[in-house]
């Protein structure tokens, strides 16, 4: 943790909101993107993130700077999605990371970029990884979410899952496999 981090979270915890709000500000991008991940649309992940953030307002008190403030905000911004989806199994959402189909989307391709066809082949494949990630034990999920597609590192991944690197080294594996083991089955039922 840097200097400048550490006299706004000193200022924070005195309850200075402009403190709090660069703190905030450092970090809501990927937080954002967790929650988006984990809850599976817009309006859901939004929600989880206002609770996340209220959250790490009221307890700044207890961070003791033990990992970096962003990997805090991180685990609690997981801890708050995995508390909704247990609470309230309705919000698996239906949505998928592209454009519905009341929008209309323009897209501008380089003529060295992909084809129409080749994009929309992409968007099936990445559309179909998803629906397998869904599948999915939470655990296995949510380190293939942190890991895989947020790019956390193992050890940052022992901050944010409260675990040893052993530990977060055999769930990547093992989630790994059983991703894979997901894909190859519904390949072979030629579900692709």
């Amino acid at each position: 943790m840097d200097k400048r981090e550490k006299e706004l979270i000193t200022r924070a915890k005195t309850g200075d909101e402009t403190s709090f709000e660069q703190l905030i500000e450092s970090c809501k991008t990927k937080a954002y993107n967790i929650a988006w991940r984990y809850m599976r649309n817009e309006q859901d992940a939004l929600d989880a993130l206002q609770e996340s953030f209220i959250k790490v307002f009221r307890h700044l008190g207890k961070f003791k700077g033990e990992s970096s403030f962003d990997t805090w905000v991180y685990r609690i911004v997981v801890n708050t999605c995995n508390d909704m989806l247990r609470k309230n199994n309705n919000l698996k959402a239906v949505t998928t990371v592209f454009a519905n189909d009341e929008e209309e989307v323009v897209v501008r391709l380089p003529d060295t970029g992909p084809t129409p066809w080749e994009a929309l082949e992409r968007k099936e494949k990445s559309q179909f990884i998803l629906d397998c990630l869904e599948t999915l034990q939470p655990d296995q999920k949510e380190i293939i979410i942190l890991r895989d597609i947020h790019g956390f590192s193992y050890q940052e991944l022992t901050e944010v899952l409260e675990c040893s690197i052993g530990t977060v080294k055999s769930r990547i594996n093992r989630a790994r496999k059983r991703l894979k083991q997901i894909i190859m089955e519904h390949k072979e039922k030629n579900i692709v």
